[in-house]
């Protein structure tokens, strides 16, 4: 799938790019997002960490299409993005798995009750370096 289909198949929308409030609407939260991960991690909620923590990539990455010109109607329609601007050689693969492994991660903890203290630990770091790149990436974009 690519975002000529994501917008046709209406899992994608256009809307005006650079909307600076949007933008910074969804890093506030994906910042929020981390903190009460690591809380959760902290308090051996782990459940409850790898959930906030995929949250975290989500905010950033709808930061990032709202920065593009786009808003997601399903969360795997971010993905494709991702995987475009990778593409474009402008966002590493690493960054597409961290995606794929947080939503994975987080289907597996909200509804088939499997997690662990690992899998969290690993979501976290993945979330804290993917908001940092996602940062960037944003800063660099026209």
């Amino acid at each position: 799938m690519n975002i000529d289909t994501c917008l046709k198949e209406g899992y994608l929308t256009r809307i005006k790019p650079n909307q600076n409030d949007l933008i910074k609407k969804e890093i506030n939260e994906a910042e929020y997002d981390l903190e009460k991960a690591k809380e959760s991690f902290k308090e051996e909620d782990f459940k409850w960490s790898i959930i906030k923590a995929y949250y975290v990539i989500f905010h950033i990455s709808k930061a990032l299409l709202f920065k593009l010109g786009y808003k997601e109607k399903r969360h795997f329609a971010m993905g494709v993005v991702l995987e475009e601007l990778n593409k474009e050689g402008k966002l590493e693969i690493e960054y597409i798995n961290y995606f794929k492994a947080a939503i994975s991660s987080r289907e597996d903890a909200d509804y088939h009750y499997i997690y662990s203290k690992d899998n969290a630990e690993y979501i976290i770091e993945n979330a804290e370096e993917f908001i940092e790149r996602i940062l960037k990436l944003i800063k660099t974009l026209k």
